[in-house]
C-alpha cells in the first residue's frame, strides 16, 4: 500500500496547474471543449492523473470517456483499462439527479382526511 501511495504522489501533473484549475472550475460541457485540441496521449495521462485523486475523480471519468480504450492502456496498463471502462459504465448509468426537494412526495390535505 504504501509503495503504491508514494507512485501515486510522486506522480507529476501532465499540464500546467493553471489549465488543472480549468478544468476543476470547468462543467462537464465546457471540460470537452477544453480537450478538443489535445492529443491523445495527454488526455490518457490527464485522465489517470485525476482519477487517482478523490478531488479530481469525476474530472478523470469526464476525460476518459473522451479516450480511446488504447489510450488510456498505453498510459497506465490494465489500471488504463479499468478507467475505461468504468468511464463507459458512468456514461451510460449518468440519470438526472433530483434534489432532495423534488425527490419528496406533495403532502396535500385530502390525503389525510379521515
Amino acid at each position: 500500500m504504501l509503495a503504491t501511495q508514494h507512485i501515486i504522489d510522486d506522480d507529476p501533473c501532465p499540464i500546467r496547474d493553471e489549465f488543472l484549475a480549468r478544468f476543476y472550475s470547468a462543467s462537464e460541457l465546457s471540460t470537452s471543449g477544453l480537450l478538443a485540441a489535445a492529443p491523445p496521449e495527454m488526455k490518457a495521462t490527464l485522465a489517470l492523473f485525476c482519477y487517482r485523486r478523490s478531488h479530481l475523480h469525476t474530472i478523470g471519468l469526464t476525460i476518459a470517456a473522451s479516450c480511446e480504450e488504447y489510450d488510456l492502456i498505453q498510459a497506465g496498463g490494465t489500471a488504463g483499462a479499468a478507467l475505461f471502462a468504468r468511464s463507459r459504465e458512468a456514461r451510460l448509468s449518468a440519470a438526472p439527479i433530483l434534489s432532495p426537494y423534488n425527490a419528496r412526495r406533495k403532502v396535500t390535505l385530502a390525503q389525510y382526511a379521515g
